[in-house]
């Protein structure tokens, strides 16, 4: 099982951002930490001693969070859950709230890995997201770690932002690869409803480039990064060998996982074949998931349960994300049917368009098909 946990903390808001997440509430911290750690427990007690594989830190800004309010947090985490077994720890961090003292209580905490927005080299177009942050304190951020010892650094870079350029993103590339992460996450800017930037795009106050221009962005990253040695195993994602990022890998592999926390969720097995399995999704407000805590009333979770036939549309969903897309034992195993039985002969017609390839025992998107991804799934729609 993996776990996650969110803090919704933060300095102030980016103006794409619709998570769960809030700035000025720092004084409700400590009793946040209080309340994931009790449910946390509760959840104990639900499962029993599974054991966690990978453990991810979300926000908001984890790195937000002062020194002694983590140790609190990762330790009491130890005391309720089996984490002797995890092999990733990752924590987001800000570039513009980290710290030494902050670094130390994450790694005595267990954390191995960091994932950092830096999202743009000009500090024009980090202004635009609404970033509190510069590339000096990327640099700075990431020279920090490092002298902390902390060497699995990922980077987050968002492209098709107002007013960005194809040179503009080469340069960012570029700046990002000088800083020698392990990892780097490239994705395009999704609009959502509700955000400041969604409404000034509306109301013609800023513009989005052309499709082909952020079309030509995610080319090059797919070029430059091969280049400097990063290997594309999702469709946003690049690695260095072996730096892939093993929690998200699990969600795309349909790997159980616990979320704690205000909006986070949980995706919990209710049987192995055919695959089953439901969805719960906290209170998304401090005060209605603080409610839930203190009065133990976990029916409040939204809860959604996932029957078989979506369950396997689901792994062709995920796993076609992935470079390595859907394999056919793995598919069987899961669901207790072949690939060629549910979904052979859409594959193939897809194929013969040249969206799909099938190579040793697995169906994966070509490049062509990894750019029309949304309209190959409509199409294996049962």
């Amino acid at each position: 099982m993996e776990l996650y946990i969110h803090l919704p903390f933060c300095k102030s808001k980016c103006r794409y951002c619709d998570f769960a997440s809030w700035p000025g509430l720092e004084g409700q911290m400590p009793a946040y930490v209080d309340a994931v750690l009790a449910e946390a427990a509760a959840r104990a007690e639900e499962l029993g001693a599974v054991p966690i594989r990978t453990v991810y830190i979300g926000g908001g800004t984890p790195s937000l969070l002062p020194p002694e309010l983590l140790r609190r947090l990762l330790g009491g985490l130890k005391e309720r859950l089996w984490l002797s077994q995890v092999c990733e720890f990752t924590s987001e961090a800000n570039p513009g709230t980290l710290t030494p003292a902050w670094l130390d209580a994450a790694m005595e905490g267990g954390v191995t890995r960091l994932s950092m927005g830096m999202q743009a080299a000009q500090s024009a177009l980090l202004k635009t997201l609404g970033r509190i942050h510069s590339f000096e304190d990327v640099e700075q951020s990431v020279a920090l770690a490092r002298s902390r010892g902390l060497e699995n650094i990922s980077l987050d870079l968002m492209f098709g932002l107002p007013g960005q350029t194809p040179a503009m993103w080469r340069d960012s590339l570029e700046a990002a690869l000088s800083l020698r992460p392990k990892h780097l996450s490239c994705y395009g800017l999704i609009p959502e409803d509700g955000t400041p930037l969604k409404a000034a795009l509306d109301a013609g106050e800023e513009s989005l480039p052309p499709e082909e221009e952020e079309r030509e962005m995610y080319d090059l990253a797919v070029r430059r990064l091969a280049a400097g040695g990063f290997r594309q195993y999702e469709i946003s994602n690049f690695a260095l060998e072996g730096c892939e990022c093993l929690h998200n890998i699990g969600y795309w592999l349909q790997v159980p996982y616990l979320g704690l926390g205000a909006a986070a969720a949980s995706m919990l097995v209710d049987g192995e074949c055919p695959l089953r399995y439901h969805r719960e999704t906290n209170p998304g407000t401090l005060d209605e998931y603080a409610e839930m805590v203190r009065r133990r009333e976990w029916h409040r979770r939204d809860v959604d349960s996932v029957p078989p036939r979506d369950a396997r549309f689901e792994t062709m969903m995920l796993g076609l994300r992935m470079t390595e897309g859907v394999q056919e034992a793995r598919f069987e195993q899961l669901h207790g049917m072949t690939l060629e039985d549910c979904y052979g002969q859409k594959l193939r017609e897809t194929a013969a368009r040249g969206l799909t390839e099938y190579a040793s025992g697995r169906w994966y998107l070509t490049r062509a098909g990894m750019d029309v991804q949304n309209a190959v799934l409509v199409e294996l729609m049962d």
